[in-house]
């Protein structure tokens, strides 16, 4: 059927939602009636020279309707539709009444570099950028498939950011992707710059402190998820893939896992969740052990613990939460700071900090050990999501160890079991497969088995096809 055009669909209109912007630019042709607006930092100077200029330059003015006719040039009906399209790096030409739109979007995007938060050791290095037609190009580079269906949706009342949701028709579970297309439909908010905030208004529960989906910055992994029957959504300008659903498990994982022999990679991921334990409880159990459980201690190290905490003046609840917080604080400036400076940092406050303050009677050599075992552990885990919830985590276990000793440490992992037991993503269950009991996953969650052995997909994405492989022999 044969649009109208709106009645404020002319020049001076749209000409007039833009007003105060300097960076707009107005060109005409007085020659063949015709005025162009663009933003000259949205769009492609080449592309601009040679679909616009250089036609219209040398063009007639009886020879101009034919121009229009050409595929490039999409004629529009309403002056929205022209303004949304000025915005999104497009060019609206108007000619005698009527309005259309060219697309010759082509901003400076970041090259394809590294991930700086998930370096491996073997593998692809490439990572996703700011640009999302470009993280959309990383992904189909990899999974050439016609069964791989890409959504978009607009979300930001003020930014008009585009969301992609991307799954493999045949492998995802639909029941999945209409909950989260119903779950993106409903947002009313003003903009939505990045992938965690996108995550945060779907999530399942906001207040808890876990996150329930995943992120990453690697094409790879963003393809791996779709091929076990996940969902990946894409935000625009965001250099961030997120996952779902997502388990609790996954985030202990890592490409490097699969890339290298399944013995090293099953031994990686044992190391990462003795982390998980060294990082929540370990300056918890030396606050609950020194407090309250000397028995505990063997005689031979008992005498050094005490000698150690001979000059501190305070109770072990207090010098720990004292240097918890000073690794925090250190940590903290080490990620805000220039990296040369922030190197420095880190070795001025590990080192002189520390020594200074066993020297000054502030804090025993013990928990100096402790602390800096627990920091270390944290970095073994992949995901600094993940990370940064364990260690806010840590500093209630460590007061809960203050006040009831070993009971105190194990209610807060009891009450840290429970509530993750209670978490889902996306209406699946956050911790399966151990609850609910799906044996058949253990093979790749607590160890890496043979790719020989990984023959379905995981049961947390209720995929229609759980095969994954059939080894013929």
């Amino acid at each position: 059927m044969k649009q109208t055009p709106d009645v404020t669909l002319n020049f001076q209109h749209i000409f007039h939602q833009f007003e105060h912007c300097v960076d707009l630019v107005h060109r005409t042709f007085p020659e063949i009636h015709t005025d162009i607006l663009y933003f000259p930092n949205l769009i492609s100077k080449i592309a601009f020279s040679s679909m616009i200029l250089e036609p219209f330059a040398n063009i007639q003015l009886q020879e101009v309707d034919e121009l229009f006719k050409q595929s490039q040039f999409v004629e529009v009906f309403h002056s929205k539709e022209a303004v949304v399209g000025v915005l999104e790096g497009k060019a609206a030409i108007f000619n005698q009444g009527k309005v259309f739109l060219i697309d010759i979007y082509g901003p400076k995007d970041r090259n394809i570099e590294q991930s700086g938060t998930e370096t491996v050791i073997t593998g692809p290095h490439d990572s996703f950028g700011e640009s999302v037609s470009t993280n959309l190009s990383l992904i189909r580079r990899r999974l050439k498939s016609s069964h791989l269906k890409v959504i978009e949706y607009s979300v930001g009342e003020v930014t008009k950011s585009k969301i992609y949701i991307l799954y493999i028709d045949g492998l995802a579970n639909m029941n999945f992707v209409k909950e989260l297309e119903h779950r993106i439909k409903i947002i009313e908010i003003d903009a939505v710059n990045e992938g965690g905030v996108l995550a945060q208004l779907i999530e399942d529960k906001p207040n808890s402190i876990f996150p329930q989906y995943l992120r990453t910055e690697r094409p790879d992994s963003a393809v791996s998820k779709l091929v076990d029957g996940r969902i990946i959504m894409l935000v625009e300008n965001s250099p961030t893939a997120i996952s779902a659903p997502s388990s609790f498990f996954e985030f202990f994982s890592s490409p490097d896992d699969y890339y290298q022999r399944w013995t090293l990679g099953t031994a990686l991921r044992l190391l990462r969740f003795l982390a998980l334990l060294i990082t929540i409880t370990f300056t918890a159990l030396y606050v609950s052990v020194t407090t309250y459980h000397y028995e505990m201690i063997p005689e031979s190290l008992l005498m050094t613990l005490v000698e150690s905490r001979n000059r501190v003046p305070f109770p072990p609840v207090y010098e720990a939460l004292l240097m918890e917080t000073m690794i925090e604080l250190l940590r903290e400036a080490g990620a805000r700071l220039p990296t040369k400076i922030a190197q420095t940092i880190g070795i001025v406050g590990g080192i002189v900090i520390g020594q200074a303050a066993v020297q000054a009677g502030l804090t025993s050599n013990v928990l100096i050990i402790a602390v800096a075992s627990s920091a270390i552990a944290s970095f073994v885990i992949p995901s600094y999501v993940m990370s940064a919830s364990l260690r806010l985590m840590r500093f209630g276990l460590i007061i809960m160890a203050g006040i009831w000793g070993n009971l105190g440490l194990i209610m807060g992992v009891a009450l840290i079991i429970i509530h993750i037991s209670g978490l889902t993503s996306l209406g699946a269950p956050y911790l399966i497969p151990v609850a609910p009991m799906k044996g058949t996953d253990w093979k790749d969650i607590f160890i890496r088995a043979p790719f020989s052995q990984l023959k379905n997909r995981p049961y947390q994405t209720k995929s229609p096809n759980q095969v994954r492989q059939k080894i013929r022999k």
